[in-house]
């Protein structure tokens, strides 16, 4: 009896242990995968991009004079200490095992010093900027990048962090879109076709030694990774084969024009609004998938803080609470299946913030958002709730679709100790750029 006993004490440990190893590895597998957080409720509009465009993919060229700009809102109104650091990482967004002081010269924390409180707006709210990197914290190797952002100088009480690149240019990257020769995918599907010179670079094994990610409109969220060249002519990587790059085109995104909230876009249905809050209720949103194909300018996903009436909308321009509603067909509510609300400004995340709650009362799935003033775009995800790795498209996929694409290059000698970004080149899937079109 003893022996036994023991036994099923020896399983009762090997469980737990393998039930506590699963769930670290799953969150770290989540990790990866959505690297970029808000860790408090009272940070919002949190942006990193190239300095002076919104839409701009957050890379930095090593040793120029380029500068990515970041700004984010406190809600909380007072004047904190916010400091930010850069953490290395390889491809996958694991942290490096580098020194920090073998990739950053200068300081390794430095201050936000540069804020304004919020004019006009009846929404008090801190206004932060950061014109990056500081000439006292420099990056002195290309890669990916962590950007946290956290109060009183302890790493500890991160309040958000931000993915950026520093790429050393070595690589001439020469992409174009094209459409795949796969029936099932030649009228919904897109494919980056594309090949790598990187005679700069002393590689002894491509195939080990370079590793390439491919982005859709800037979202990390669907990129293509590990990718093998289909050849290798001298120094010219190859990436030609059928089943590489391919993305869903997806539709022209949703939009939701919110410049100015006494002159409501046609996408609103009605607004309320005190001294203290303001509310707009959006028309109802349909299933698109069964509609044709419209081509018509868009921000592919993200989005844009713009006002009518301010000067300057980052720290004049105020905020609202947006009701979205969703109906599907015969307004009823999915089986099996959740509704989410995605785009730039959801981060792409699939949690309970972004799920579109039915209405039994409407018939409709709703949800609200807390958004500035600004230029939106958006769309809805539907996945099913036993497997989340299905999702389901509500807008269609069209190959005639205008989406932006970005090749990024890494390189890892065999005495490198991290991945090094080489090469990065964006490329749009319509050269015509028309006006409104079918």
């Amino acid at each position: 009896m003893s022996v036994i006993s023991i036994n099923f004490g020896f399983l009762r440990k090997l469980i737990r242990k393998s039930i506590i190893f699963f769930l670290i590895f799953s969150f770290n597998y989540l990790n990866a995968q959505h690297v970029e957080r808000v860790y408090v409720p009272f940070i919002k509009t949190a942006q990193l991009f190239e300095s002076g465009n919104q839409q701009g993919l957050p890379v930095y060229v090593l040793n120029s004079n380029r500068k990515l700009q970041l700004e984010f809102d406190d809600l909380e109104g007072n004047v904190k200490n916010y400091y930010y650091t850069f953490v290395l990482c390889d491809y996958n967004w694991r942290p490096s095992n580098l020194n920090v002081f073998d990739y950053i010269k200068g300081f390794t924390q430095n201050r936000i010093n540069t804020y304004r409180f919020s004019s006009i707006a009846f929404t008090r709210y801190t206004h932060y900027q950061a014109f990056l990197p500081d000439q006292n914290a420099i990056p002195t190797q290309s890669g990916n990048y962590l950007l946290k952002v956290f109060l009183d100088g302890d790493t500890s009480k991160t309040v958000f962090t931000k993915q950026m690149m520093v790429v050393e240019p070595k690589a001439i990257i020469n992409a174009a879109v094209v459409q795949p020769f796969t029936p099932q995918l030649f009228n919904t599907h897109q494919r980056v076709r594309f090949s790598a010179n990187i005679k700069d670079i002393n590689s002894f094994s491509a195939a080990q030694q370079i590793k390439v990610v491919v982005l859709q409109n800037n979202r990390w969220d669907n990129a293509k990774k590990d990718i093998l060249p289909t050849f290798v002519r001298g120094s010219v990587l190859e990436y030609n084969t059928e089943n590489v790059g391919v993305f869903p085109g997806g539709k022209e995104w949703r939009w939701l024009d919110l410049r100015s909230f006494r002159l409501l876009s046609d996408r609103a249905d009605s607004s309320s609004s005190n001294n203290k809050t303001t509310d707009i209720f959006l028309k109802t949103d349909v299933n698109r998938s069964g509609q044709r194909y419209v081509y018509f300018p868009d921000y592919n996903g993200m989005y844009n803080i713009v006002t009518y009436e301010s000067i300057n909308p980052l720290w004049q321009g105020d905020y609202a609470t947006v009701h979205f509603k969703f109906d599907t067909e015969n307004s009823i509510e999915y089986n099996y299946k959740d509704v989410y609300l995605a785009g730039q400004f959801t981060g792409y995340q699939l949690t309970d913030d972004w799920k579109l709650k039915f209405n039994p009362s409407t018939g409709l799935h709703e949800c609200r958002a807390f958004l500035k003033q600004g230029y939106y775009n958006y769309t809805y995800v539907s996945v099913d709730q036993k497997n989340p790795e299905q999702q389901f498209p509500l807008e269609g996929n069209y190959w005639e679709t205008e989406n932006s694409y970005t090749v990024l290059v890494y390189y890892k000698s065999f005495t490198d100790r991290n991945d090094r970004l080489i090469g990065c080149s964006t490329i749009n899937s319509r050269t015509d750029r028309p006006g409104f079109s079918f």
